[in-house]
């Protein structure tokens, strides 16, 4: 069944006649993915790709009611314009791509999609959401996900790791159900609890991987959650930024900060070992761990 998008997904991009926006709509849909129309006020009437072009989200669902997918490379001093505009319009799922938006913009639409019911993935540092060769929502690299389908889900703070732990799974015949990149900031609309929480219920994910990094307390909270029982299946973690000094941010990602003795590599590892997770040190040793657990 995958989780988030599937073959039924279909994709609205906003900010589509961007540089970013446009390449990335291309490589979606050489993918696959159902990317049936595109919003960049000004720009009505145009195509990209073959993607028809209107000024308003509400103009792209009048013309095409099935959306239910926006994916937003609008400029950060733009972007929570942008973000409103489609949860207001009733789409359910919003992956935003967009860098650099400001914590305040952020923290006040991701509340605000949480009250109406809408899942946000990012916003910042986040590379989407794939089920490979079902749907690539974001900027993950095709050709790493040509495995269809697969046992094992994966939930990912870091864009790179997800791409090189995806490519070890495959390329040791492992596939993936889902691969979710949340993103690396202090303010994000999904985190990995909910994320694993899709996974629990997801028949078709048997196997969990959790790539965590240094700051914040999510994998500490996630460790608690999985203590008390309610995650039934494998999950292997594993956790960025162990060389790190404590006060130093690692490269772009302002949620991954050490300070005043909470969020550190130890922290983060213990509490995932004190509940029987077992943590890699390295990227490749995922698929060893995973396939201790694979029968």
């Amino acid at each position: 069944m995958a989780i988030l998008v599937n073959e039924n997904t279909k994709v609205l991009v906003q900010g589509i006649t961007g540089r970013e926006g446009s390449r990335h709509t291309e490589y979606m849909l050489q993918y696959g993915t159902k990317v049936v129309a595109g919003v960049t006020p000004g720009r009505g009437g145009q195509t990209v790709h073959g993607v028809p072009v209107f000024d308003t989200v509400e103009e792209a669902l009048r013309k095409f009611p099935d959306i239910n997918t926006s994916i937003i490379f609008v400029p950060a001093q733009f972007a929570a314009d942008s973000v409103y505009e489609a949860i207001d319009a009733g789409i359910k799922l919003i992956v935003i791509i967009t860098e650099h938006i400001p914590i305040h913009d952020a923290l006040r639409f991701v509340n605000y999609a949480k009250r109406k019911g809408v899942t946000i993935i990012g916003p910042p540092n986040c590379p989407g959401v794939v089920s490979p060769l079902r749907s690539k929502v974001g900027i993950l690299p095709n050709h790493i996900y040509t495995k269809s389908g697969g046992p094992v889900g994966i939930v990912s703070r870091s864009g790179t790791l997800t791409y090189e732990i995806s490519y070890h799974l495959t390329q040791a015949g492992i596939g993936q159900s889902t691969v979710v990149g949340i993103g690396g900031d202090p303010i994000i609309g999904t985190d990995t609890l909910e994320v694993v929480k899709m996974f629990e219920e997801d028949p078709e994910t048997k196997y969990i991987v959790v790539i965590g990094e240094i700051g914040g307390t999510m994998e500490e909270r996630l460790a608690k959650y999985i203590g008390s029982g309610k995650v039934t299946k494998p999950v292997v973690a594993y956790i960025s930024g162990r060389t790190a000094p404590p006060g130093k941010r690692m490269g772009g990602h302002a949620g991954a900060i050490v300070s005043m003795g909470m969020g550190s590599y130890e922290s983060k590892v213990k509490a995932f070992q004190e509940v029987n997770v077992p943590v890699a040190r390295t990227p490749t040793e995922v698929v060893k761990l995973i396939k201790q657990y694979i029968r």
